[in-house]
């Protein structure tokens, strides 16, 4: 299912993200994170909310930006295309039981669209983060949650607005 945000909607859509994020958690998945300079700062942001807490201690959440490793992400630069530095790493750690979440502002993002699309076909559930255009990111997710701009500031706000949103109802439903 591809979705754009638009008011009428935008409560369910979210709301789908975070339950399948609680039912790849349930089954003991991981939820991976990825993106692009600020996005990438993103993903690890939302990454932390899960593993740190959002507004109440609780048991830590398994989730895990890509962006993270430096000799990873170097190493892989080095030794492959750009185009594959997530993609190999969604090889590496992505299996079926786990949620997949790319971050891009135009949905176009090469290394972000590869790596999605990869660990949809791994199995995992995945969900795009994008602005108004969706893009590529947006086709292949099986959740796409486009913010109504097309002007990166805008759409980044838009991301952490969402993805706090969805870090608040999965911390709710884990840990009443």
């Amino acid at each position: 299912m591809h979705a754009r945000i638009v008011a009428g909607d935008l409560d369910a859509l979210v709301a789908r993200a975070a339950l399948e994020m609680c039912a790849a958690l349930r089954r003991g998945g991981t939820i991976y994170w990825c993106g692009n300079g600020g996005s990438a700062a993103d993903a690890q942001h939302l990454a932390a909310e899960l593993v740190g807490r959002f507004y109440q201690d609780r048991p830590p959440l398994r989730s895990q930006a890509l962006t993270v490793n430096s000799s990873v992400l170097t190493a892989l630069v080095n030794d492959y295309r750009p185009e594959r530095v997530f993609e190999r790493q969604v090889q590496a750690f992505v299996t079926d039981r786990d949620v997949f979440v790319g971050l891009s502002t135009s949905g176009e993002s090469a290394n972000v669209v590869l790596a999605l699309t990869l660990a949809r076909t791994l199995g995992a559930w995945t969900l795009a983060l994008t602005g108004e255009a969706g893009g590529a990111l947006a086709d292949q997710a099986d959740l796409a949650l486009r913010a109504p701009s097309r002007d990166v500031p805008r759409i980044q706000e838009a991301h952490i607005l969402l993805g706090h949103t969805i870090c608040e109802l999965i911390e709710r439903e884990m840990a009443p």
